[in-house]
């Protein structure tokens, strides 16, 4: 019986011409895949080592595009170095654009890839050839900055049926010169899920309440001023969590801004506080979800 304890899996990296983020995310019937297939440094490349996958593809590759190799010629280097390159399969996005992958021929059906414009979709032990066509058509298709379509992709690729072993694990990298916490390392975005029945879903999960700690990818045309009926419910839900000692008449007043101040802290939102009497409907999900008041706001609404 084969062998199926490796990382067989689907992944996409990908480039975002616009800022030239870089960026890989992955899926698996296997544990902890994030610790295993991505790699990836800010104004140098991507890179998913997957099948029987070779950790050494990740740095020794990223070490390559570095010294100014493209991404086709950092591939080449690394096969011709692997004896057992026909178990690999591997995708790389230099910080050009350019896209390359390989899937050996001793890699599980389905095994295979499709590079675009920008990117590769790759994936082995998969239900069919289906999961990286979705993959690449839901990749292209979809508006948004590269998290918005690396998302779209994989989500797709499980749709069309994932890898045929089931879901295990999954991890999002996205790389940004100075994208890191205060700016200190690359690492824009680094999200896993090391085991978990549905590990899509909580990648999901887990990244939205990263995307509301440390991103601003939110529209400004979204913020909404904080008066009415919605003052009225943030003061109630301040209250409830005992933020709040008591109601000030649905005036924004200096208690209410502080009370809301700090449940903002405590909850890590400092990336989302607003000093203009506005606020980001994302952080009024987040309160009343908190204070258990969202289907009270549902049903002032209706009314």
């Amino acid at each position: 019986m084969p062998d199926l304890s490796f990382p067989s899996t689907f992944s996409i990296v990908a480039r975002d011409p616009i800022n030239g983020d870089l960026g890989i995310i992955v899926q698996s019937k296997f544990p902890a895949v994030g610790s295993v297939v991505p790699w990836a440094k800010a104004n140098i490349g991507a890179i998913a080592t997957q099948a029987w996958a070779n950790v050494g593809y990740g740095p020794n590759g990223l070490e390559l595009l570095e010294v100014g190799k493209s991404a086709s010629e950092t591939l080449k280097l690394l096969l011709d170095g692997d004896e057992g390159r026909e178990h690999r399969q591997i995708g790389i996005v230099d910080t050009k654009g350019e896209a390359v992958a390989h899937t050996g021929k001793e890699c599980m059906e389905w095994a295979g890839q499709i590079v675009g414009d920008g990117f590769a979709c790759q994936g082995n032990i998969l239900a069919s050839e289906a999961v990286v066509v979705g993959m690449a058509e839901a990749y292209e298709n979809t508006e948004g900055d590269l998290i918005d379509k690396l998302f779209a992709g994989l989500i797709a690729g499980q749709a069309a049926g994932g890898d045929r072993r089931g879901m295990q694990s999954a991890a999002i990298l996205v790389v940004r010169e100075k994208g890191g916490y205060e700016g200190g390392n690359d690492r824009y975005v680094d999200v896993r899920v090391d085991e978990h029945p549905r590990p899509i879903d909580e990648l999901i999960r887990i990244f939205n309440i990263y995307d509301m700690t440390l991103l601003s990818r939110e529209d400004p045309n979204l913020l909404v001023k904080i008066e009415g009926d919605l003052l009225s419910i943030i003061q109630d839900a301040l209250v409830t969590l005992g933020h709040l000692d008591e109601d000030h008449g649905n005036n924004f007043d200096t208690k209410t801004q502080s009370a809301l101040s700090a449940w903002i802290n405590t909850n890590n939102f400092e990336n989302k506080a607003r000093d203009d009497g506005t606020i980001w409907p994302s952080v009024v999900e987040f309160l009343l979800e908190d204070a258990e008041l969202m289907d009270e706001w549902l049903k002032r609404q209706q009314d």
